[in-house]
């Protein structure tokens, strides 16, 4: 939200009430990948009803099994409260279209404060300065590529070799990442922010729609405004299967998401 006005990023993750086990939502068409939504969109969309439905403020702990992909236009987000206690809560909460379950996803809340860290990592030393990083080409309309209007991401040339046809061989990619329309960073972009970047096996020389089946993510922070650092990369790729990891640091150097996802290797 922007000095108490929505975005239009806050409004196509809205997630109005209608009772208090079920939200309406409208699953917006501009946040497709060729076809499919995105699936950081779709979770944002679900932590909206989910933390509404909260006593706590924050989604801590965020794992989303994709069961089918979803399609722009209206759906519905049942939450079910598991159990709630001093400082967390959990619950299953649902994304249904047209009666068919879409997306699963088990969901802790928790109100974090804005604290000294005991301990945190150094930031990765990876990236050069945004000056000398590389956007994507702009798609083609008939593509369907319609999230990358909704968002800004500035490259380390190396890791979209790919599209050259060079890619480096190892699955990675890195990029700063910021919403288009001017927006400071919250829980619902970090939950965008973790599957924003494109498939870290095409950059080992994988193509294609690479579908998500599980994905894992936590938010440890509430990020300063600016530019978000993305450093994604994967461990395996096997039998038609690879993981992602995504570190998120926001501008003032602290790890505020991280995420890890199984998903498919493309076809094509």
């Amino acid at each position: 939200m922007r000095d108490g006005l929505m975005t239009k990023f806050d409004e196509a993750t809205q997630a109005i009430r209608v009772d208090e086990t079920t939200y309406d939502v409208c699953l917006d068409p501009g946040y497709a990948i060729g076809g499919p939504l995105n699936g950081g969109y779709l979770m944002a969309v679900i932590l909206r009803a989910a933390v509404d439905a909260s006593p706590f403020e924050h989604p801590v702990s965020t794992t989303a099994q994709f069961l089918k992909s979803p399609v722009a236009g209206p759906a519905r987000v049942k939450v079910e409260q598991l159990k709630s206690g001093r400082t967390a809560a959990f619950a299953r909460a649902t994304l249904i279209q047209d009666g068919v379950a879409q997306i699963e996803s088990m969901i802790t809340t928790a109100t974090l404060n804005d604290v000294e860290p005991v301990y945190t990592d150094a930031a990765p030393a990876l990236m050069p300065a945004p000056a000398e990083c590389v956007k994507l080409p702009d798609p083609k309309p008939e593509s369907g590529m319609t999230l990358n209007a909704q968002m800004d991401l500035l490259f380390d040339p190396p890791t979209i070799g790919w599209l050259k046809g060079e890619p480096t061989g190892r699955p990675e990619s890195r990029a700063y990442f910021r919403m288009a329309e001017p927006q400071d960073p919250d829980p619902y972009v970090l939950a965008l922010a973790v599957d924003a970047l494109p498939p870290v096996v095409f950059s080992a020389g994988a193509r294609g729609w690479a579908p998500t089946v599980d994905l894992t993510w936590h938010l440890r922070a509430l990020p300063a405004p600016g530019w978000l650092t993305l450093v994604g990369d994967g461990r395996l790729i096997s039998d038609g299967w690879f993981d992602e990891r995504v570190e998120v640091w926001d501008s003032a150097g602290r790890l505020v998401a991280h995420s890890c996802q199984l998903a498919r290797v493309g076809r094509g």
